[in-house]
This record gives C-alpha cells, sequence and structure tokens, in this order.
C-alpha cells in the first residue's frame, strides 16, 4: 500500500446496513461511498470525532440529514476504515459501545461490544476458579490464538455452555466465535486452528497495525481495502453479494496456493462450497493458466446449476478471465467431445426416456432364460450396481460388492443376469445410442490417446460432486492428468456434500485414479441460513450414512450457523385449500415485515413437483401477487420481480431469505409412484433416504423465514413434527 495516499477500507458490515436500508437512503449513502473513497480528508466529508466513543479513533460522516457513517482513522499511515452506517442515533449509539484492535497472534483486524456484561455467581464458574467452565482447558495463549480479545477472555471463562457464548453474538469479534462455536462441539484445539486454517505469524501484531493487519488472511474476511472503483460500485449495487469480496481465511486459503495434487472439500448447505469453487476458478485463470489457448474446466452434474454459476460468475471475472473458464455440465461436455471426435451416438439418459428404453430392456431379458427376475428389478440392478461401480467385464460383476441390496443373487444368477447386460449394451449400440456412464468411460478412452500438447485444459473444477458418480471421475481424472513438466499441481478441485446428493450414488475417489491424501478439507461455518433452520435440517438427515467421497464416513460434527433468526413455522391443514390460504397469509405478512420482500426476489415456494405448484400459482395471481417460475436451464436474475416457485430439484443451488416448502404430503414426499415402482424393500429405502436429503436440501434454500405446510397426512419424514 502507498502510505503517501489515503487508503479506504470498507467492513463486510457497511454491505449489510446498506441493504437494511430503504432504497432511496440506500442510493445515497452509496454515493457517499463513492465519494469518499476519491477524497476522504475532503471538507464535504464532514469528519468529526465522537463523544463518549468507546473508541478515540472512531469519526463520524454526515451522509444526509438522517444517517451517519462510522469510521475508523489511523492519521499514521494515512488509513481510514468505514465500519457501520445507520440513523443518527442509532449509529453513535454503536460507537459508544465498540472498540477497535489488531488480534497480536493472528494480526486480524477485530472490532467487538465493549458493554460490560454482569454475571452472579450462579451464572459462572465458582468465584476464583474456572475449572467448570466450558473453555477452561484453554490457555490464555491459546484463546488469542483462537481470536479471543484480552479484554474477552474473563468473560470467555465465565461460560458454561454453547447457549450462553450465543447469548451476546457482538461480545466477540467474528473469528473468535467461530473458534468457540468449534470448540464448544466437541473439535479439540488443534484441529480447530487447523480446520480454519489459521496461519502463525513471524512476529507479534502490534494493536494499532491497521494497516499491515488488512494485508492479513483474517481481516481479509471482514475488511476490504477499495482500490477498484468498478468492483465498488458493484458492490454498492448488490450489497447482499458480499462473497464477491469477503471470504473466511479457511475459505481464502483453499483458493489462493498451488495444490501439489487433487484437493476434496466438504461443505454442508451454506458453507460457501460454490463461492469457492468460484473463486478458485477465477484464481486459476489469474495465476495458473500460461497460454491464451489454455482453459478451466468448470464443471456440474445439473443444467440448472451450470446457468447460475455463469451468472455469478459474470459477476465476479472480468471479460479477459471470464473467457479462460468454460463453464458446463458434464454431460453436455462429453457429448461434444465425443461427436468432435466422431463417435455419433445419441446419449440416452434413462429417467427422461425410461418407456423407449423399456424396449431394449425386454429383448436384453430373453438372455436371462428364467423369468425369475422383472424388470424393475433388472433396471434397478443396472443403474445401481453395474453403472454405479463403472463396471465393463464379467469378472467385475461377478466380484463387485452387493451389500445393502435386497435380493441375494448366486454366481450362477449373476452369470445369467450379466448376458442380459451385455446385450443391452450391444442393443442400444446397434440402435446408435449410449448410455451417460458409458460414454464417460468411451471419452476416457479416447483421452488417454490424445498427446499432451493437445490438451487445453489445465486445471478441473468440480462443483456438487456428490452427484457425479464413478464413471464420470473416472474420465474428468484423465481430462487433466500428471503432466510431465508440473506433476499434478493444481489438476483438480472438488467440492461436495453427500448430505445433498440426490443425483446418482457414492464414489470412491481413489478408484478414479484421483488421489486426495492429504488434501481433504471441510468447511463447517454456515453464512446463509440461521442456526435453527441449519438444525432443522439437520433433523431431517440424522441417521444417514453418509460418506466423504472417498470410501470413508463424513459426519456434520462442528457445522453451525453464523446468525440465530425465527424457529421454522411447520403447519398442516385438513385441505388443499386451507394450506394454500395459510401460505397466502404467511407472504401477506412477510410483505408487512420485510422490505419489498417481494419485488426482490426473496421469497420463494418449493415443491417436490410442478403439479403441486399450480393451485398455489392460481392462488397468489389471483391476490395480484407477481410470480416467477424457475425453470431448468434458467438462472434465478434477482432483478425480476415475484415470489419465486421452484421444484425441489431446481431450487438447489438457489437461496431466498424466505422459503416456504408445500404440500409435504403423503404419497408426494416420498413421491408413491417412485415406491410402487422399487423392486424390493432395499430399494425403497434408498428412495426414502434420498427424499429426505431433497427435502434437507429444500429447507437449507432458507436465509431467514422457513415454513413447511401440508395437507391431509403429512409425509412420514414429518412425523416427528407435524399432526396434519
Amino acid at each position: 500500500m502507498n502510505v503517501s495516499t489515503p487508503t479506504v477500507a470498507i467492513s463486510a458490515d457497511i454491505f449489510d446496513c446498506l441493504a437494511r436500508l430503504s432504497s432511496n437512503a440506500s442510493a445515497r449513502a452509496s454515493s457517499f461511498i463513492q465519494k469518499f473513497k476519491s477524497n476522504p480528508r475532503s471538507a464535504k466529508v464532514n469528519l468529526k470525532p465522537i463523544r463518549n466513543a468507546a473508541d478515540s479513533r472512531f469519526r463520524s460522516v454526515r451522509i444526509d440529514r438522517n444517517l451517519r457513517g462510522i469510521l475508523l482513522q489511523l492519521s499514521r499511515g494515512n488509513l481510514f476504515i468505514l465500519l457501520w452506517i445507520d440513523n443518527h442515533d442509532k449509529a453513535y449509539a454503536w460507537a459508544t459501545k465498540r472498540r477497535a484492535t489488531v488480534n497480536a497472534e493472528t494480526g486480524a483486524i477485530q472490532v467487538f461490544s465493549v458493554t460490560e456484561l454482569t454475571r452472579s455467581p450462579s451464572e459462572g464458574a465458582p468465584e476464583g476458579s474456572d475449572s467448570g467452565s466450558l473453555f477452561s482447558d484453554l490457555s490464555e495463549s491459546k484463546m488469542r490464538r483462537l481470536g479471543v480479545p484480552d479484554e474477552q477472555i474473563p468473560w470467555v471463562r465465565s461460560l458454561n455452555s454453547y447457549e450462553e457464548l450465543n447469548e451476546h453474538p457482538d461480545r466477540l469479534p467474528p473469528d473468535a466465535l467461530d473458534s468457540l462455536k468449534l470448540k464448544a462441539m466437541g473439535l479439540k484445539y488443534p484441529d480447530i486452528v487447523n480446520e480454519l486454517e489459521s496461519s502463525q505469524i513471524d512476529k507479534p501484531f502490534k494493536p494499532d497495525d491497521f494497516r499491515e493487519a488488512l494485508e492479513t488472511t483474517g481481516s481479509k474476511r471482514n475488511y476490504w481495502v477499495v482500490d477498484d472503483d468498478t468492483e465498488l460500485q458493484r458492490m454498492l449495487d448488490s450489497p447482499l453479494e458480499k462473497w464477491r469480496v469477503f471470504l473466511h481465511p479457511a475459505q481464502r486459503k483453499l483458493v489462493e496456493r498451488n495444490w501439489n495434487g487433487p484437493v476434496r472439500v466438504l461443505g454442508g448447505p451454506g458453507t460457501g462450497k460454490t463461492v469457492v469453487a468460484m473463486h478458485r476458478a477465477r484464481w486459476l485463470a489469474r495465476n495458473w493458466l500460461q497460454h491464451d489457448n489454455e482453459r478451466i474446466l468448470f464443471t456440474t452434474y445439473t443444467t440448472n446449476l451450470v446457468e447460475d454459476i455463469k451468472n455469478n460468475l459474470r459477476s465476479l471475472c472480468d471479460t479477459s478471465v471470464l473467457k479462460r473458464i468454460e463453464v458446463t455440465n458434464v454431460d453436455r461436455w462429453v457429448r461434444r467431445y465425443l461427436y468432435l471426435k466422431g463417435d455419433r451416438r445419441e446419449i440416452v439418459f434413462p429417467g427422461s426416456k425410461s418407456k423407449f428404453l423399456d424396449v431394449y430392456w425386454r429383448e436384453a431379458m430373453q438372455e436371462l432364460g428364467t423369468s425369475e427376475f422383472d424388470l424393475r428389478f433388472l433396471r434397478s440392478e443396472w443403474r445401481n450396481v453395474v453403472q454405479a461401480n463403472a463396471i465393463t467385464t464379467w469378472d467385475e460383476y461377478r466380484t463387485v460388492s452387493r451389500t445393502g441390496r435386497g435380493t441375494p443373487l448366486n454366481r450362477l444368477k449373476r452369470r445369467s443376469i450379466w448376458r442380459a447386460f451385455e446385450a443391452y449394451r450391444t442393443i442400444l449400440d446397434e440402435h446408435g445410442q449410449i448410455e451417460p456412464d458409458d460414454a464417460y468411460r468411451q471419452a476416457g478412452e479416447l483421452l488417454e490417446k490424445e498427446s499432451s500438447a493437445r490438451r487445453k485444459y489445465r486445471s478441473v473444477v468440480v462443483d456438487e460432486a456428490q452427484d457425479m458418480g464413478m464413471a464420470a471421475f473416472g474420465m474428468l481424472r484423465k481430462i487433466v492428468p500428471e503432466r510431465r513438466d508440473e506433476g499434478d499441481t493444481n489438476s483438480m478441485f472438488i467440492v461436495g456434500d453427500t448430505h445433498q446428493r440426490i443425483y446418482g450414488s457414492q464414489v470412491v475417489l481413489s478408484r478414479c485414479g484421483i488421489n486426495i491424501m492429504g488434501r481433504g478439507r471441510k468447511l463447517r461455518v454456515n453464512y446463509r441460513t440461521s442456526e435453527e433452520i441449519r438444525n432443522w435440517g439437520v433433523k431431517i438427515v440424522k441417521g444417514l450414512k453418509i460418506d466423504d467421497l472417498d470410501g470413508a464416513s463424513d459426519n456434520n460434527k462442528g457445522y453451525h450457523s453464523l446468525y440465530h433468526g425465527p424457529p421454522p413455522e411447520v403447519a398442516g391443514a385438513p385441505d388443499r385449500e386451507k394450506e394454500v390460504q395459510t401460505v397466502v397469509d404467511w407472504i401477506d405478512r412477510l410483505e408487512r415485515e420485510l422490505p419489498d420482500p417481494v419485488k426482490n426476489g426473496s421469497i420463494c415456494l418449493i415443491a417436490r413437483t410442478k403439479r403441486e405448484l399450480e393451485p398455489f400459482r392460481q392462488e397468489l395471481q389471483g391476490w395480484d401477487i407477481d410470480v416467477l417460475n424457475i425453470e431448468r436451464n434458467q438462472a434465478d436474475d434477482g432483478r425480476s420481480p415475484g415470489v419465486r416457485l421452484a421444484t425441489m430439484h431446481r431450487a438447489k443451488g438457489l437461496e431466498y431469505l424466505a422459503v416456504a416448502i408445500v404440500a409435504v404430503n403423503k404419497g408426494i414426499v416420498p413421491l408413491q409412484v417412485a415406491l410402487d415402482q422399487a423392486p424390493d424393500e432395499a430399494a425403497r429405502e434408498d428412495i426414502k433416504d434420498n427424499e429426505r436429503r431433497l427435502l434437507f436440501v429444500a429447507a437449507t434454500r432458507a436465509k431467514k423465514k422457513l415454513l413447511v405446510t401440508c395437507s391431509g397426512q403429512s409425509s412420514e419424514l414429518l412425523e416427528h413434527l407435524i399432526e396434519c
């Protein structure tokens, strides 16, 4: 940084302040910020000391007759950090209760409350002892290492429960609160330091060395040095999109480094996995590509997410970077690749062409020589055993584990079934068709024959990895094989969460040639969803077997949200008409509580199928409420007005201030037609587990408010929460 000219930084809280203001007040505040950035010492800024401020370096600035900004002015270093914007009295009250410092151990800038909190002896640990406190095993040096300011150490020592820690969230800086939450959830101190990717600094920071502190990873989580007028205007136009600039230290350290092999990042809903993946793609395009013809391949499973990612990358990247990132879903990529290689077979998807493929299956079943197995069983075995395990030979099928499958098969029966599978593949080929998993394998074989000089991709970024299968990952590995000159550096960056697996089957990356040993990471902080909604969602998937994408188990330990909100509402109605009215009344309340909630697209109704959404659409339109269907292959433009309507599958990857999940009825969630078509009880249990994940995904689209409704008899998934 150039010390001779003023440096202006902005706290992430400023954008929350702007989002809370009316549109006119927000516009005035945004205009002021632009002018302030250009000349913070201008007489028009009206910079004044604050009487009774907890920090003598705090200053106020006049935005208009009512609005005031609070900033930290450091004469040494010519530095200004804009911290808060509010109406006159609230802004000054904020300044009288907070102080700013630099953490000596982490180098992070910290702003925290200094309001005295009194506790009676019965509320805290016994006087003179902290042996009963929640953090009694942490020394003062360890607390500092976790971000706790010296002034707050005695208060932290008095805490006895996780609930007490959350009673006063602004008492601690965000980095300290995150660390202590993880500790309260049972993580050990070394694991927390490693989990948060907290780096040890060479020498202690001085408490007033803010200029150097702005360069630390810890500070970049909440403070941004404004050196790009265009990016500043983008942020002011969309204040809720803070993810474009502010990354948690754990996220930033995943993004900004050269990895010596494939990386796998796990994380629950709202932990910013896709944000990390997009920032990683941008960083690679800026720092890793060497020639103009090289590209980063950013791929995911569904076309829905592709459009959302493309839309977000446009706001994150300038044109020169954007053109170096190719975003596509994996099926579209393999279809185009095979076509260019002269393979003109049509890729057929069993879900959309089920009846069409039944004809081929019935012909293939003639190879069975027995009527013991029906079409439903054969297709289930093909999908969940053969294709899920990338099996192409009899020897592989003969020895594959079928643990958990409901119908046992001896060697003789397997042999008979395998003949039918071979016949099915042959029939497809004769008709110029191929299934996706076989297309991936075919593409992988062709990729292996290509010379390294012809490969344009230097890295692959995979989002929603849990929905891709073994064959897809086998192909992706071959798109970026190890190179003679650089080994496996930055080859693959894979993010996912198997709690949200709603397509595909379990994958083991190591069996696909993807070695992530020593490069597995996990994100545990939910930035999107309130703790109450997050906790409600976690209950839905509690008890499910969750894997880590590489053969081991995974869990939600340490997964938590940054903020609290109202508990989810679960409402049953005797019939559909009254259920619809419940939802309309809920939206009406939101209109009164929130600033323009419908016009800015902050409400979404989610149902299992489009059919279940129709009566809600008609009723809302009857009340002159704008609605907007979120269709497949269509990004959700937040600037378009209307209550969003989406299926559970389409809502994946999206987020809204308020969500209503409707028609969670028996026979709909799970779909009765799917249960009826299952070949055995084990398959039915798989369907139910998948529907639990789908409901979990839908619930965690909500940021602050969640309503779940049903009419008649409720879904069995809600039996412990509601009586309809």
